[in-house]
């Protein structure tokens, strides 16, 4: 009866990892798909190529396009909110601040197509975000604005905007994710994790300067 047991949950788990896998790849494939052809182009058939699944392997997991452009929307959007969710009025806001700026261009590093998904889909009027923008964004960056103005009333950064303070984050870090060609023809080479390195210090030195911090507080 044990035995039977250890089996079925080995089975159940090597189910769950084969599941995760698939979903994975997927969405992977959605990526390139949406960001090459965006989304009313876009094809399952030929997200099932890219991913190398049937097609019915795609609507075993998401119901339509729009359920699966939503899920590739939804992990950079997760991505980029768990790098600043935490923080709180007695964090030290030089450390949280260089930590969020150092996630953010990480991510643009390793993971730059959702962004530029992210970025069609907001210049094209946010048409499947409108919902998102209203509800959980707002709250979302309602909730940092206030932890940021806490650290204003007790003086450990000067009285500028929260809310163009994490806009000018947004617009520095994920210039390097959205606008790549530009930055390379700039450089005349591809981008270097030096680079990345480089713009990473480059950003800390001048947003923590900006708010009245400095580079020396995070050692």
């Amino acid at each position: 009866m044990v035995i039977t047991r250890i089996s079925n949950d080995a089975l159940e788990n090597t189910q769950q990892k084969a599941r995760l896998l698939n979903k994975a790849k997927i969405l992977r494939a959605a990526e390139l798909e949406f960001k090459e052809y965006g989304f009313n182009a876009a094809s399952i058939s030929r997200i099932a190529e890219k991913a190398q699944l049937p097609r019915s392997n795609i609507h075993y997991y998401f119901k339509n396009k729009l359920s699966l452009y939503g899920a590739v929307l939804s992990n950079i959007i997760n991505l980029w909110n768990q790098a600043f969710s935490d923080i709180k009025p007695n964090d030290d806001p030089a450390t949280a601040i260089a930590d969020y700026i150092d996630a953010k261009l990480e991510y643009s590093r390793t993971n730059p197509t959702p962004s530029i998904i992210f970025a069609s889909e907001i210049l094209h009027g946010a048409p499947y975000l409108s919902q998102y923008l209203k509800t959980d964004f707002k709250k979302w960056i309602s909730e940092k604005a206030k932890v940021i103005e806490s650290w204003q009333a007790q003086g450990k950064i000067d009285n500028i905007s929260a809310y163009h303070l994490l806009f000018t984050i947004w617009g520095a870090t994920q210039h390097y994710a959205n606008f790549a060609v530009e930055i390379e023809a700039a450089l005349e080479r591809p981008l270097t994790v030096k680079d990345f390195h480089n713009a990473k210090e480059t950003i800390k030195h001048i947003i923590l300067k900006g708010c009245g911090l400095s580079i020396k507080e995070l050692t």
